[in-house]
């Protein structure tokens, strides 16, 4: 009798659960699909060729996503067109450098759990901390810069992030044909962190990246560095037409790990930006300092997005032996809506490049760009005039480039 009331409360209880409607986990699939088109024309004094650049970038892949749990797979391809140039792989070196090389390769392959408080993303990932400047995607050239790495993304109370990532490799723009001192990837045990709080006057982040490369090809160990930091980013409205956008940041720089030099450097950043009804004027200095003089004791930036830095003639990817220090001013005006055009912009930029010790001036730059997008995709055409004077040789680069998305 025991037994027949148990197997009926059962019968009970399952009864009920089966007449109450099951919630289906939802999961979904969402195509990436990405395209570019660019012409790149360099003529570089000192070579005796100029170079022409035509290449085609494609990308495509899926992002799986259940809950809070997602995955993503992004493949991507590289074709030269017109190869007239010299790719830092092939190709002969009496043309300028256009750092695009042919490529196929895995592009993004990670797993997130994302949740209110907290986001882990485990595998081949892109990584960009703050502005790029030490830790960046690189995604102005084709094959751009990701990372395999653990990162978690913390918000433990209101105005408060923690952001820390654990990189073994880093996969350069380089592609699968890398080799010598322009590897495929770079391994290492890389440590990347950032604690950001919202205050009243901006976001006060303080940082710490600790760039350890294993490979002696690379600089022989040379570009191995910790860097710790603090930055300051925000803005405030003038009026109501007007606004001042501004950053602040300094760091500290020295050798780590493997690295055979011994050296500590500074870096100092300050600029800003006044925007009015469309125009916008745009202020800055930014010091990356040295040391004895030797190479690579200067401060470097190896991970960053440095073409986003010092001048689009790319003049400063490595910072001299001597440092840099980069004046510049720049102004430009932007329409919401022209035609079929949205987002159209006009900027002009000028770069004074001095060095941090022995007082050299190395040149001056000049950066023009207009910019639009018709529906999914963006058009650009940009140019860069450096003049040299005690670094490197006058250079002059064109592109035209259309970026397509779903």
């Amino acid at each position: 009798m025991k037994n027949i009331i148990i197997s009926a409360a059962v019968l009970a209880v399952a009864g009920t659960a089966m007449s109450t409607p099951v919630r289906a986990q939802e999961f979904t699939l969402k195509p990436v699909a990405e395209a570019r088109l660019r012409y790149e024309q360099v003529d570089q004094d000192g070579l005796a060729k100029e170079a022409d650049a035509l290449t085609v970038r494609a990308r495509a892949g899926l992002i799986a996503t259940s809950g809070a749990l997602s995955a993503t797979v992004v493949g991507q391809a590289t074709l030269a067109v017109v190869d007239h140039y010299y790719d830092g792989l092939n190709g002969a070196a009496t043309r300028p450098l256009v750092a695009d090389p042919q490529n196929v390769a895995l592009y993004i392959a990670q797993l997130q759990y994302k949740a209110t408080a907290v986001t882990v993303t485990a595998g081949r990932q892109r990584i960009a901390f703050d502005d790029e400047r030490f830790v960046g995607n690189i995604g102005f050239r084709d094959n751009a810069q990701t990372f395999d790495t653990v990162r978690a993304e913390l918000t433990p109370a209101k105005g408060l992030k923690l952001d820390i990532a654990y990189a073994w490799s880093v996969r350069t723009i380089w592609g699968v044909d890398g080799r010598g001192a322009r590897q495929q990837a770079v391994s290492g045990d890389n440590l990347f962190a950032n604690l950001a709080y919202a205050t009243p006057v901006g976001t006060l982040t303080g940082f710490a990246y600790l760039i350890d490369q294993d490979e002696t090809a690379m600089q022989a160990l040379r570009l191995s560095s910790q860097t710790y930091g603090v930055r300051l980013a925000g803005s405030r409205a003038l009026s109501k037409t007007a606004k001042l956008s501004y950053q602040f940041s300094y760091a500290r720089q020295s050798d780590y790990h493997a690295n055979p030099n011994d050296y500590a450097v500074d870096y100092w950043l300050a600029d800003a930006t006044v925007e009015v009804k469309g125009w916008k004027l745009n202020g800055g200095y930014e010091v990356l300092g040295a040391s004895s003089g030797l190479p690579f004791t200067s401060f470097q930036t190896p991970l960053g997005t440095n073409f986003k830095f010092q001048g689009w003639a790319d003049k400063f990817l490595t910072t001299p032996a001597n440092g840099v220090r980069d004046l510049y001013v720049s102004g430009g005006y932007g329409w919401t809506q022209m035609g079929p055009l949205t987002a159209i912009a006009l900027q002009a930029t000028w770069h004074r490049f001095d060095s941090d010790r022995l007082d050299q001036q190395y040149g001056n730059e000049w950066n023009l760009i207009a910019s639009a997008k018709v529906r999914n995709t963006a058009l650009s055409l940009r140019y860069a005039r450096y003049d040299a004077k005690a670094l490197a040789t006058d250079t002059q680069k064109l592109w035209l480039q259309a970026d397509w998305s779903i």
